[in-house]
């Protein structure tokens, strides 16, 4: 039988010099702090360096400390509770809310590490100077990912669609044009009928954006691959984690595309707020409409 990763741990420590025999202690005390924590906090915590944390992976047979991240996630979730891969079924409500949250905040932290930034500003450029963006979302997620990043885009002056449809998506791909984009979010990255449009975007002459996971055959066809990878969740195929960092990276092309544009797309988001602070159906100084133009007297004092 093939041994675990922390069977494995075990098994080098008992070999290992000491400043990373105190690394691969920390690591087997509490697998899930050393999962959350970056470089620096891990050779802090060990009296060591980062060098050491390095050297300390690849002698594992890990590239490096994400690499090893991954598979160390990717163990516990296959080895935690049917509730979540942190959770325990006896945890007490503070145990649960913790550990819950500082899983959040581990993948959310993790986006940085896992983004090219060259691959990154080529995708930033090529969505800002393109005469038409197009969003294509697989399954019920990344649809909800795809109409959030369409209506961020739309506000900062860009023309943008987002297709959930995935016939329209095609079609919508055999419209695209040179200069083009089509940014296709699926965290699983294997829908047929999602890579159908993706080529036929791409015969058009459009570049395309890809939000999934590194190795599917999603990120293949992409020019410009935004990477992230997370521990499979305990309940469901795409789980929080893939959320929060799907929504992350969505928030950082926004604001960069936002950069490339310049003082334009800043005054159409002031001009925006404004509007939604004026008239938005939440705003208590704007009146209910109805359909011949008046306001709905609601019962208040008349003006």
């Amino acid at each position: 039988m093939t041994p675990s990763l922390l069977q494995k741990i075990a098994q080098a420590r008992s070999s290992a010099p000491a400043t990373r025999r105190a690394i691969l202690d920390l690591i087997l005390e509490d697998p899930d702090r050393a999962l959350e924590e970056s470089f620096e906090q891990l050779a802090e915590r060990s009296r060591s360096s980062v060098p050491t944390i390095m050297r300390t992976c690849r002698d594992l047979g890990f590239a490096g400390l994400r690499e090893f991240k991954l598979a160390l996630a990717q163990e516990l979730a296959l080895g935690g509770s049917p509730l979540h891969r942190r959770v325990n079924i006896e945890d007490a409500a503070d145990e649960v809310v913790g550990k819950i949250a500082r899983s959040a905040a581990a993948s959310v932290s993790g986006v940085r590490g896992q983004l090219d930034m060259q691959v990154l500003e080529g995708a930033v450029a090529a969505i800002a100077a393109a005469p038409h963006v197009d969003l294509y979302g697989a399954g019920a997620t990344s649809w909800f990912m795809a109409n959030d990043l369409q209506a961020r885009l739309f506000r900062l002056g860009l023309s943008a669609n987002a297709w959930a449809d995935y016939h329209l998506q095609q079609v919508a791909g055999a419209a695209q044009r040179p200069g083009g984009v089509v940014i296709a979010i699926s965290h699983v990255g294997g829908m047929p009928s999602l890579l159908d449009a993706v080529d036929i975007a791409r015969g058009q002459g459009a570049k395309v954006v890809a939000l999934t996971r590194p190795g599917t055959a999603l990120a293949a066809k992409a020019d410009f691959l935004l990477g992230l990878s997370v521990p499979d969740d305990a309940v469901m195929h795409v789980g929080i984690d893939a959320y929060l960092t799907h929504l992350t990276a969505i928030e950082i092309l926004t604001v960069l595309v936002a950069q490339r544009r310049g003082e334009p797309a800043v005054q159409r988001l002031q001009r925006a707020r404004e509007a939604f602070q004026r008239h938005g159906i939440d705003a208590t100084t704007h009146p209910l409409q109805s359909w011949d133009g008046g306001g709905i007297n609601t019962g208040g004092p008349a003006s």
